[in-house]
């Protein structure tokens, strides 16, 4: 708790600093607090350059940062949230101590130049890396060390966008990307005080500024559920854009890296020449259009222009997040859909911001893939509550859209390009290639359908596992008695005479030919000592796995294993 409660202060302190930086160096590179606002504003800073400093700021920034990385940290490239994921997944939460100013400095002197990127993935890796780094310090465990970089992840995103619960469910889903009581309570309490911290110094105010919207019709949810489906197609489209990009600028690229943010940065330029609405994060942008304050055309100009604006950035060697470009191009996407919707059923489509709201919501679980976070944080950001429900339809079907058209998201694809897949085994992991059959131990005794709970306290008693498998009278499977049920079946008050089959737990059962590494998962989350393995008819018993007998084949010498399945016991008679 002590640790969770530095970490969360650090990322809130972290966040407050970043966010200045990224102020500090628009102001010194635009001469504008946000110069995507500014239409085609010439920089005061340099007046006789006019409109045409934009060729130059992001080559300004690239000249600073491209080297920085390069020499210091090469994992502060890109958009951050991988490399979290991949450090908790593979590293045991291990981010090198440098990662958390580099990413900083880097993202900061990129948004600030001009790169159409977002601030969410660059506090992320920032809080995730100070919260490695105090665990590395004082030593803890390595499932401690991965909670405490949720903590930073969790904390980082509460205090830069005033979102505490988004910030937990962020850590959660897609850092951790498990629910456990523990990891939660303190990645709450990280988030809690790096929100605190945060509205201290930023303000306690929505982190945008709307008008109130809510639905007036029914049968708007029909049109809310197409906006749903829309916005799963684009979040993919983002995604594939975004690395077919990057792979065409790595294909051209010949010069050494560190140069490569600056001399990509004048196609960045060339970009904010025609459309200056994708200098930095662009919120002020993002506001107008869904406040109705756009025509449909520049909508879709708009959301065009994101895309390839952001992929480059990305593609060229920037540093920044794609949250808020993915919350940007929902919100194009919504508002214009809103405005045409309303020109054709004008009875009946109702504010065009609801669909801006949504559609923002709705793109990033489309691209992310994660549906609760998607849904907290968009009413987080906005505060509006009105729209909660057309909200869930939407992302649920993005959700839905997005799996069915693509297995990676916009994060994990980036590790898949790398040959990493983090729902595999791990590659150096002993039971690769190893299955149930190898693990196979004969079964320790059956209990009868109709066989008593007093005799069947008995057996368990003796039983090495404490978990028998209950068998019908011709041998087939019928479930499993566990100690625990029989003990507290007769605490209940239930009859010693009763037959164990009416208690029996059809607990899941594996087969011979499942992996290793799933099996142990198995095993892990069904709590017991130990599983039945049945036959390829899924009907009669074939043998045991226990945590025991994979460990035993793990500690035999290579020749030894083999695929042979281990003989088991007789059944016992079912009486």
């Amino acid at each position: 708790m002590a640790l969770a409660l530095l970490v969360g202060a650090g990322a809130g302190l972290g966040a407050v600093a970043f966010r200045w930086m990224i102020r500090t160096f628009t102001l010194l590179l635009s001469g504008h607090a946000d110069y995507s606002a500014a239409g085609h504003a010439a920089n005061p800073h340099v007046p006789w350059l006019g409109r045409f400093f934009v060729l130059l700021a992001p080559v300004v920034a690239g000249l600073i940062y491209g080297p920085l990385v390069q020499r210091y940290a090469r994992e502060a490239r890109g958009h951050g949230v991988p490399e979290v994921m991949y450090a908790v997944a593979r590293r045991g939460g291990k981010i090198a101590p440098q990662v958390a100013l580099v990413k900083s400095l880097a993202s900061a002197l990129c948004i600030g130049g001009g790169g159409s990127v977002g601030r969410e993935g660059p506090i992320v890796q920032i809080g995730s890396a100070l919260g490695s780094s105090l665990g590395g310090w004082v030593k803890v465990a390595e499932d401690r060390l991965k909670i405490l970089v949720a903590c930073g992840a969790a904390g980082g995103i509460a205090a830069t966008f005033n979102a505490p619960l988004a910030g937990v469910f962020f850590a959660m889903e897609l850092i951790l990307r498990d629910f456990t009581a523990e990891s939660f309570g303190m990645v709450v309490l990280a988030s809690v005080t790096a929100s605190v911290i945060g509205r201290a110094a930023l303000g306690n105010n929505p982190f945008l500024h709307l008008p109130p919207f809510q639905v007036q019709h029914l049968s708007q949810y029909l049109l809310f559920a197409l906006l749903g489906l829309l916005a799963g197609v684009l979040g993919v489209v983002f995604s594939k854009v975004l690395y077919r990009i990057e792979d065409a600028c790595d294909a051209v690229w010949r010069g050494p890296e560190w140069a490569r943010p600056a001399v990509g940065g004048l196609l960045l330029g060339l970009l904010l020449l025609v459309l200056p609405e994708m200098y930095g994060v662009g919120y002020p942008v993002l506001e107008n259009a869904v406040g109705g304050k756009y025509v449909i055309g520049f909508l879709v100009v708009l959301l065009v222009g994101k895309i390839v604006a952001t992929s480059l950035t990305i593609g060229i060697g920037g540093s920044g997040g794609v949250f808020a470009p993915s919350l940007f191009m929902g919100a194009m996407l919504g508002s214009a859909f809103g405005a045409a919707a309303h020109h054709l059923l004008p009875g009946v489509a109702g504010p065009v911001g609801a669909y801006g709201l949504i559609g923002m919501g709705a793109v990033f679980a489309g691209a992310a893939r994660a549906p609760i976070t998607a849904v907290i944080i968009l009413f987080e950001l906005t505060g509006e509550y009105t729209i909660i429900l057309p909200l869930m339809t939407a992302i649920v079907l993005a959700t839905l859209v997005s799996r069915a058209l693509s297995h990676e998201t916009i994060y994990t694809a980036k590790l898949r390009r790398r040959g990493i897949d983090l729902d595999a085994p791990n590659p150096d992991s002993p039971v690769i290639g190893l299955t149930v059959r190898d693990a196979l131990e004969p079964i320790p005794g059956t209990l009868g359908t109709r066989t008593t709970l007093a005799q069947a306290a008995d057996d368990l008693a003796r039983s090495p596992h404490g978990i028998l498998p209950v068998v019908a009278a011709d041998g087939s499977y019928q479930g499993t008695a566990t100690a625990r049920g029989v003990a507290e079946a007769l605490a209940e008050g239930t009859g010693p005479t009763i037959a164990v089959g009416r208690t029996a737990h059809l607990s899941q059962a594996l087969s011979a030919d499942t992996s290793l590494d799933d099996a142990l998962q198995t095993l892990a989350t069904s709590g017991n000592q130990g599983l039945p393995v049945l036959d390829d008819n899924h009907t009669h018993l074939l043998g045991w796995i226990s945590h025991q007998s994979i460990l035993t084949t793990l500690h035999q010498p290579e020749p030894a294993r083999t695929s042979t399945p281990t003989p088991t016991a007789p059944p016992r008679s079912a009486t």
